[in-house]
Parts: C-alpha cells; structure tokens; sequence
C-alpha cells in the first residue's frame, strides 16, 4: 500500500473541485438537450429493444475457453486460449468493451502464447459491484496482480486497450514487476490522458458522468444509441454489434463500466517518479478522433524503451478495424525480434533504423491529422514551409514544432531499440 501511495497520488482539492463543478455545469446542460427531445420526439427518445438471448458468439467456445475465478470475493470472468506453459498474454479491454475486443488477436497470438482475454470488473460477465468505491484504484490494481498470480506465473506481457490501457500504466507503476512488456493502445499515460482529449463530446462526457444514476439511464436510451456511436466500424446488422448491445442492455451494465470514470480522473502518477524501464509499445489508428498526437507523443516522456506505431486505415479501435496490421506489428516484436539471434545490427544501423521508424509513423499520422485540420477550415491551412524527405521519397510537410517532437521522439526511439531488442 505504501508503495501505491508514492505512486498514485490524488490530484488537488481544487482539481477536484473543477471536475464536479464542471459536472454540475454539464449534467445541467445535457438533461436541458435530453428535455427538450424528449418533448419533440418522446418515442424515439425512449425506444428500448429487450435482450433476453444471448447471441451465439458469446456461448461459442471456439475462440477459447470460458473461465472465472474468484479473487477476494470478486469473480472475473475470462477466455483463455493457448498453451498454459508458454508466455502469457492479458488483455485488457476498453470502455464499452469486454473481452469480445480481442476476437482478432486471441487465435492468432494463441499460437505461440497463453492468451488470456479478461472481462474487468464492471463488464460483461464479471461481478458488477454498485459502490463507488469498488472501482478505486489502488483496489483494481491488486485485483489485477492477484489475477496474474493465479496462473501460476510472476509476470506477463499486458496489452491493453483504451481504459483497459490506462489501467495497465498505472500497473506498471505500481507493480512493474508483473509486467515484462507493455502495450498501450489508443491510451496516453495517465497524467496526460485526461488533459489531451481530442473530442469534446468526450470531455463533456467525463465531466456529466459524474453524476449520479443519470448517466447509466442515459446510455440505455434510443436503443443504447451510444453503442451505435463507438462501434461506427462495425455494419448495423452485424452479430458483434448485437452481442455488444446485449452485454450492456441493463442500467447495472453500466454502472460498474462508468464508475472506472468516476473515479480514475481524480487520481495521477507523481512527477517525482522516473521513467519506466518496462518497454512501451504505443500504437493508435491513423484516423482516431479521440486521441491526439501530442498526448502520444508527451507520453514517450514517461517512458525510458518505447516504440511508437500509427496503424493504418482505422480509428480507435485498430485492433478490430485493421487487424492484420496490428496483429502483424506486435508479433514482430514478441516473436521475430526475440528469436532472431543471428542478425548482427551496428549501433549505426540501430540509429538509422530508429529515425526513419518513428519518423515516418509519426509523420503519417501528422499528415492525417493536416488533412482534416484543412478540411475543417475550407483550406485556411493549406500550406507549412518545412518539409522533410525519408528513403528518398515521398516529401512530408512538418511545422517546426512538429519537427522539434519528431526529433525527440527518435532519440528516445533508438534506446529502445537498442536495449529492448538486444
């Protein structure tokens, strides 16, 4: 506990106090919008499409097992695929998600890990414990030490996606020894996380959730349109979908998942910390609407290995969207990298390989992010007067002060190239 303290710390009375302050303000505003609909258009307002039957994919045992274990009176329901006596894999959903998330990477890592795709507490079939207090941090943290534990295994590699991300830094610092490798998808570090929303919907949702009871009303209404709003990636009639509605069709679905959000924004990592020695993976979709490039980029200030990776042709949720790429990018490292013993790579080699790596990755997604800022202003941006030129082809426009990121992300790049991989 004591280390935890020293770790997480809560953020300051007036932090505090802004978070229910802009809560109030918010909460106001949304029940005035959701008034005002309701008047116009009370049965669309209200349409609610009971679930009583589970779709078939939830019951389907051909991803894997379906297993629970019970950890100091909380029972966790995962799937599990893979040989028990090689590497373990966890993976950690986001919100609203459960271990579904992972349909894409469970066979494929399987082959060569024990996979373990977990349902956190609040979600899908695991326990859903009302109180607040339930999902403070520090208790969700040693939930998730214990769960590794009961495999029988010290440590594991953690992929995590979206909340299950944020919860996965916190892990790392509170309990790095669990944890051999890390990766963050669509997830900055914690301390940056809530500061670097790239969506103000998403601002205005944090702060509204606060409040009590409405928000978990809320997300049942219009047939859980809010379902319909994350998972634009997946066609209206798909199975997916469907299971998705029915895992989070009751109110205490949801109230388990919205308390992570209640709870996490008052906590954050102390400052006084070092960089962590746990190899970092950040990896985010070209197209993601809801996390910004600067808050990946400050993130590798937290982080003394990382590799930075921008997955094409997908939003939030690259796992999902595009998963050959994503699956392809991490078995290249948890794999190939590791196996090759007989490739001799000089430190000039290294360096190289390391800038055009995260230059290139980065500038990719720069430029998406041009494109829908001229979009957005009908062609005010239209021109940047620094360019740069990798391998020889195609020339990138970079502002300087994207410039100046770039190059401190490729220094810090080679470290973890070096050190990581050696």
């Amino acid at each position: 506990m004591a280390k935890t303290v020293a770790c997480i710390q809560s953020i300051s009375i007036f932090e505090q106090l802004r978070i229910h302050f802009l809560s109030f303000v918010f909460g106001v505003w949304v029940i005035c919008k959701k008034l005002v609909k309701w008047v116009w258009v009370p049965k669309d307002s209200s349409i609610v499409t009971l679930r009583d039957t589970p779709p078939g994919i939830l019951v389907d045992s051909s991803l894997g097992q379906h297993k629970h274990v019970k950890l100091k009176g909380v029972k966790l329901h995962y799937v599990e695929s893979g040989p028990p006596d090689q590497p373990l894999i966890l993976l950690l959903h986001g919100f609203p998600d459960f271990w579904l998330s992972w349909r894409f990477q469970i066979p494929v890592f399987s082959i060569n890990f024990h996979v373990v795709a977990l349902d956190l507490k609040g979600f899908g079939d695991s326990d859903k414990p009302a109180w607040r207090s339930s999902y403070k941090i520090d208790k969700i943290l040693e939930e998730l030490t214990q769960f590794i534990h009961s495999f029988g295994v010290t440590n594991c590699t953690i992929i995590g996606h979206d909340l299950g991300a944020l919860l996965g830094w916190y892990l790392v610092y509170q309990n790095p020894s669990v944890v051999n490798k890390f990766v963050a998808v669509s997830c900055p570090h914690p301390n940056v996380y809530w500061k670097t929303f790239n969506s103000s919907y998403n601002y205005q949702w944090l702060n509204y959730v606060q409040l009590p009871y409405l928000p978990e009303i809320d997300a049942l209404k219009e047939d859980m349109k809010i379902i319909d709003q994350y998972y634009k990636h997946l066609p209206t009639k798909d199975v997916h979908l469907d299971a998705y509605k029915y895992t989070f069709s009751r109110k205490e679905d949801w109230t388990g998942a919205i308390n992570y959000y209640r709870n996490l924004p008052l906590f954050k990592v102390s400052e006084n910390l070092g960089q962590i020695e746990v190899p970092v993976i950040l990896m985010i979709g070209s197209k993601d609407q809801y996390v910004s490039l600067e808050g990946l980029v400050k993130s590798t200030e937290y982080c003394e290995y990382f590799r930075l990776h921008v997955v094409e042709d997908c939003g939030h949720y690259p796992q999902q969207e595009n998963p050959e790429a994503f699956n392809s990018l991490l078995l290249k490292y948890f794999i190939e990298k590791s196996t090759d013993k007989k490739e001799s790579i000089t430190p000039s080699k290294r360096f190289i390989n390391g800038i055009f790596g995260a230059v290139s990755n980065t500038v990719k997604y720069g430029n998406s992010m041009l494109e829908n800022v001229q979009k957005k202003t009908n062609g005010v941006v239209n021109s940047i007067p620094f360019t740069m030129n990798l391998n020889g082809g195609v020339i990138f426009p970079l502002p300087r002060s994207l410039l100046t990121i770039l190059m401190r992300t490729c220094i810090k790049s080679l470290s973890f190239d070096y050190k990581f991989f050696k």
